[in-house]
């Protein structure tokens, strides 16, 4: 596996990505009771972005850096966290998603982070500063569901939390197969967790397979939100993204939607769309 995630930070898949991990964040710490994140891919934490990596590809010039601020919460949020970010590494540090959730976490709050890459591993840990709430583990983190999974602080079992996966899709359409593999297994051992996977959008029409699969997982509900920059009529390109939530708090498609539609109209010049759809609608 070649792949690194500073070469795309920032992008406007990141951007989907990490405005709806904050708002999910933000939903469900609603409630006082303490929660467990696992962060599946979770990379090096904070990025960058006058790096090599990210000024060779400039991918977040069309993505983090189109964003403008807007009245929109779950938006502002997000901004207010790339500013936090900036102000504890440097001007031009983006977050990835492990320091996203740190900066949410509460007292007894928990993140796990597998991370395959050993090159990658101590700048995650360096990136989390030694937080005795985070776990990183150098593993393959779809092999670590029986380490991991109903999950626990000490002794006491946590019953609400957030797995994400963001995998790099070099298998392209088979890396679904693995995903879908990971998360049927770890809804079995922890069925009331919400779990989110990223996925890559080229030519949406391609997708209708792994639309039927994901809503057929033993989970009470399915939601898909997606963002295009571009029209999705080219299989050689990553035209925009998607995010499956599963088990999603209630009525978070109302709550994420103003701001799919407000990043719609600033990254994709006109060409693009936001798409926000129950693929399994709760119960």
């Amino acid at each position: 596996m070649n792949y690194r995630h500073a070469f795309h930070a920032g992008n406007h898949a990141d951007v989907l990505k990490h405005v709806a991990l904050l708002a999910l964040c933000d939903t469900l710490m609603s409630k006082a009771s303490p929660m467990f994140f696992w962060d599946v891919h979770a990379g090096a934490g904070v990025y960058d972005l006058a790096g090599d990596e990210a000024v060779k590809t400039g991918e977040a010039d069309a993505g983090v850096a189109k964003v403008k601020a807007v009245s929109t919460e779950p938006l502002q949020k997000y901004l207010d966290a790339i500013a936090a970010c900036k102000a504890q590494f440097g001007a031009n540090y983006y977050p990835g998603s492990p320091w996203l959730i740190q900066s949410r976490m509460r007292e007894g709050d928990r993140l796990a982070c597998t991370e395959l890459h050993s090159e990658v591993v101590p700048l995650l840990r360096a990136a989390m500063k030694g937080d005795r709430r985070i776990a990183i583990h150098q593993a393959d983190g779809y092999s670590q569901v029986r380490a991991l999974l109903p999950p626990k602080d000490g002794v006491n079992r946590l019953n609400r939390g957030v797995v994400l996966l963001d995998p790099p899709y070099e298998a392209q359409l088979a890396e679904f197969t693995a995903a879908f593999a990971m998360v049927t297994e770890a809804m079995q051992r922890w069925a009331q967790g919400t779990y989110v996977l990223w996925y890559p959008i080229k030519r949406r029409r391609d997708l209708a397979r792994i639309y039927r699969d994901a809503a057929a997982l033993p989970a009470k509900s399915l939601l898909s939100i997606e963002l295009l920059v571009r029209e999705d009529d080219s299989p050689l390109r990553m035209n925009g993204s998607g995010l499956f939530i599963w088990n999603a708090p209630f009525l978070f498609d109302t709550k994420i939607e103003p701001s799919l539609h407000v990043l719609s109209e600033q990254m994709a010049d006109g060409h693009g769309s936001a798409h926000c759809e129950w693929l399994k609608a709760p119960a």
